[in-house]
């Protein structure tokens, strides 16, 4: 069995948005026909009711295929401060899901998506809690052994190479080493804004599953070799490995298209999802 996954973020629909782009995304997604969607937070640019509502609608395209999403550091007000101390995820709620933390179960997978945004504590830097490390545990061990564990989480838990995308998350080694414990098999994020593969045997994460981070997928605030770009991730799990082939939108096509793939060996429980295995889905809280 092949889990397909497409791994997007950084939508930030407001002034940076580029909607003919993010109908190319939904034009993909209807071609791929991937097995679930993942978007890594920043949904909105300025956390407004009309970006939303825009945000809403664009998740409406996608089908009626899983989609799982977490709140990034621009789904909470940053100007509006009495709102960002009273009621930071008030239009998330109210248009995009009553839970910050979430667990979908789907063929192939539990995903466990854990919101790292910190409206309170740190504006642009995100944060996570022991109680969200709790809920993400709970989850996962009600996994059963032939399902995949995926984590998604805003945040990056490794500084990128120019530091150009701030801090990692406060105790992110620790985590980490919690999430190994939970046995994860694939984390993925976005925040630094550029296409970032991480395999499990890269020294920086001391953990044997891969982190992958998407670029941006809709907006123009692209960095670093992705500056003023668009992508997304399209992620084939089988039992032997992970595929990762980072799409790029080319503007004279209207269209994102595939760029070389990176195949990352699977962690050590690589014994899922193989022959025999059932193919019903089961199997784990916290935004750039």
């Amino acid at each position: 069995m092949t889990l397909t996954l497409l791994h997007a973020s950084d939508l930030q629909i407001g002034k940076p948005y580029r909607s003919h782009v993010a109908d190319a995304l939904v034009r993909t997604v209807d071609e791929e026909a991937p097995d679930i969607v993942v978007i890594a937070g920043d949904l909105t640019q300025r956390a407004k009711a009309s970006e939303y509502r825009v945000a809403r609608a664009l998740l409406s395209r996608l089908g009626d295929r899983p989609v799982v999403v977490t709140p990034g550091n621009h789904d909470v007000p940053l100007y509006r401060v009495w709102e960002r101390l009273v009621a930071p995820y008030r239009n998330w709620k109210r248009y995009i899901a009553a839970e910050l933390d979430s667990v979908l179960d789907a063929p192939g997978a539990k995903v466990v998506a854990l919101n790292s945004s910190a409206p309170r504590r740190a504006i642009v830097a995100g944060r996570l809690d022991a109680s969200q490390i709790a809920f993400a545990r709970t989850a996962f061990a009600e996994a059963r052994p032939e399902q995949l564990r995926i984590l998604v989480v805003h945040h990056h838990f490794v500084e990128t190479d120019d530091g150009s995308g701030g801090r990692p998350l406060p105790g992110a080694k620790a985590h980490l080493s919690a999430f190994a414990g939970m046995g994860v098999d694939l984390l993925l994020g976005g925040h630094v804004h550029h296409t970032r593969i991480l395999g499990g045997d890269d020294v920086r994460t001391g953990v044997s599953f891969p982190l992958v981070s998407c670029g941006t997928t809709t907006s123009h605030r692209g960095r670093g070799s992705e500056a003023g770009l668009n992508t997304f991730n399209l992620i084939r799990i089988s039992p032997e490995d992970i595929r990762v082939t980072p799409h790029r939108f080319v503007p004279e096509r209207e269209r994102f298209e595939p760029a070389n793939p990176t195949v990352v060996t699977r962690g050590r429980r690589a014994g899922v999802m193989g022959e025999g295995s059932d193919d019903s889905v089961e199997g784990s809280r916290g935004g750039g």
